[in-house]
């Protein structure tokens, strides 16, 4: 392997690799816990928000010129409504929120402290839109889920190591497609969130 690259794209810069972005989501979403069985079509759609909104970031990893992982994040504010609500619900200025939105990185890249770099680049943006917060969702499943592999390892370690403490309380309802449904249904997903220096 060659060493990793990652260079952060902003706006029309994030253009050119909107395909090659859809496939890593869509491949590394279809793993458990999401299980996501989704189109390109759909991811195209999705990451215009990150073409379009002025406070997003996407740091794309490169293993030469192959992208082999990405994460993205923007300010609250002009993310999805269904993330916004319960922070507005619960009184949060989401001005001050920097949304995590995603980091995705193919599985023989795993564990080399890309994950650390992802968050540090994350977090690095949110101090510069002046945020005091930021935060990201994750899917919850049952331990006894069906499709759970038996070396599931989960990743709240990780994130509690980077200081993200789970607020089960700031949850965001979201319907999608699963490897193994006919139809979408609806997952609930919990907030974790970290109050930056």
């Amino acid at each position: 392997m060659n060493e990793i690259r990652i260079a952060p794209l902003r706006g029309q810069a994030l253009q050119p690799y909107l395909e090659e972005l859809g496939k890593l989501r869509l491949g590394v979403f279809r793993e458990y816990p999401y299980l996501y069985d989704g189109t390109l079509e759909d991811e195209r759609d999705y990451l215009k928000t990150y073409v379009t909104a002025a406070t997003s970031l996407v740091a794309l990893a490169q293993d030469g010129d192959k992208p082999v992982g990405a994460t993205t994040c923007l300010r609250m504010d002009e993310a999805d409504a269904g993330f916004r609500a319960c922070f507005e619900k619960a009184g949060y200025d989401t001005s001050s929120i920097c949304y995590l939105g995603e980091s995705v990185l193919q599985k023989p890249y795993r564990g080399r402290g890309i994950g650390k770099q992802f968050c540090k680049i994350r977090e690095d943006h949110a101090r510069r839109l002046d945020c005091t917060v930021t935060a990201f969702c994750a899917v919850d499943r049952d331990e006894k889920h069906a499709l759970r592999p038996a070396d599931y390892q989960p990743l709240d370690g990780f994130w509690q190591a980077q200081g993200y403490v789970r607020q089960p309380s700031l949850q965001a309802a979201f319907a999608w497609k699963e490897v193994h449904e006919a139809n979408e249904s609806l997952k609930t997903l919990t907030f974790w969130i970290k109050k930056l220096a």
